[in-house]
């Protein structure tokens, strides 16, 4: 069945030719082009089949790239058909003289049983990252990304806890968290993902309570070990990002040099006191640097004294970890510019950011020109003074 509508508005979409949904559905088998022009979040969860995605705001930009042919026979569905309205309307004022609008939209189209094409994602995914679909940089595309993606989180504790969070909540498809300590009440001042009743609990398996509460779509691997020579390589592979969330430099140096070799970008974050810094080490670029270009050697424990001993401010890992979180999701979705090449310091007490230019290192002991990997080595020793 086919109408015309009264009192022709082009701000109302009157004046457009409607047409039923099972009448599209055979017009688009006999080759009309079926656009979908509701947002991308709402047509994250499926399509009318064989649509083409095009919110009704980007019709005028994109759709030459669609249809050249202004005789091309285009037909709109939206929700509930008055979006489609509108949108066959601006199709006519570009000068597409064969368009329909389908009536009632896709509500009335599954009422009529018509088929569906599924999402990229599914509709709970679509409510859950509803925020994040209609960004441009991440949409339906990039949210697939992050539901894909496979982080390792190096440490439950300061940072490993904002991040930890920020990641699941972001729609991360897999975390692993490797820690072997457990939580102890001192850890509760900075470590949010932990509470006063998991107490003596490991701190993987109290994390996992807590990002299981908030995005239990996330898989969450915990390994409860220490990262060693013997095993870092084991923990890290077959990841997309390794979050550095150590508070200790033989840890940090295994990374590194695991990084490296499997090629994996490594998010570094650090606090001492009020201050904390954080950098990307992405060892998939020829021009980025690595972990030992801004320390090419450990320091002893005396130079480098850790949280017990030093103190630090409880809200400040936060602030790195969400840092680093943030950093994780850009190189998941390869958007914006990484701290790459830059060493991102904050001081707290001065409530002030400083960027320091961080080149790669020709002579670098790690990434060097001239730089030879000896094997895995644990330099505990090394740090503890012994």
């Amino acid at each position: 069945m086919t109408t015309e509508l009264e009192n022709p508005q082009s701000e109302t979409g009157a004046g457009v030719r409607e047409i039923d949904p099972v009448e599209a559905f055979a017009r688009r088998n006999a080759m009309a082009l079926l656009l979908d022009v509701r947002e991308d979040d709402e047509r994250a969860s499926g399509m009318p089949s064989g649509a083409i995605g095009i919110a009704r705001a980007k019709i005028p930009e994109h759709i030459r790239e669609i249809a050249a042919d202004l005789q091309q026979e285009i037909l709109t569905i939206c929700g509930t058909g008055r979006r489609s309205l509108l949108a066959a309307q601006t199709l006519r004022e570009l000068g597409y003289a064969n368009v329909a609008s389908v009536r009632g939209g896709l509500a009335r189209w599954l009422a009529e049983g018509l088929p569906l094409d599924p999402g990229l994602i599914d509709a709970d995914s679509a409510e859950r990252y509803a925020r994040h679909l209609i960004l441009p940089e991440v949409g339906v595309a990039g949210q697939t990304k992050l539901l894909a993606a496979r982080v390792a989180m190096i440490g439950a504790g300061g940072l490993g806890s904002p991040a930890a969070l920020y990641l699941a909540a972001a729609g991360v498809g897999t975390l692993s968290l490797i820690d072997d300590d457990r939580v102890e009440r001192s850890n509760l001042q900075r470590q949010v993902l932990h509470a006063d009743a998991r107490i003596g609990m490991r701190k993987t398996e109290s994390a996992a309570i807590a990002l299981g509460a908030l995005n239990p779509r996330t898989r969450l691997q915990l390994r409860d070990e220490r990262l060693s020579a013997a095993n870092v390589e084991a923990l890290i592979r077959d990841h997309d990002v390794v979050i550095d969330g150590a508070d200790n430099f033989p840890t940090r140096y295994l990374l590194n040099a695991a990084c490296l070799r499997l090629k994996i970008p490594l998010v570094y974050g650090a606090v001492h006191r009020f201050t904390g810094q954080v950098s990307v080490f992405d060892t998939r670029r020829a021009d980025s640097p690595c972990y030992r270009c801004l320390f090419p050697e450990p320091p002893s424990a005396a130079e480098a004294p850790n949280c017990s001993e030093a103190g630090v401010l409880g809200v400040l890992p936060g602030i790195i970890g969400l840092l680093q979180a943030t950093e994780a999701i850009k190189l998941v979705l390869g958007v914006g510019r990484t701290l790459a090449g830059r060493l991102l310091c904050y001081d707290a007490l001065a409530a002030e950011f400083r960027e320091l230019r961080l080149p790669r290192d020709p002579a670098c002991p790690g990434c060097g020109v001239d730089a030879v990997f000896t094997g895995y080595e644990d330099i505990a020793q090394l740090c503890s003074g012994a």
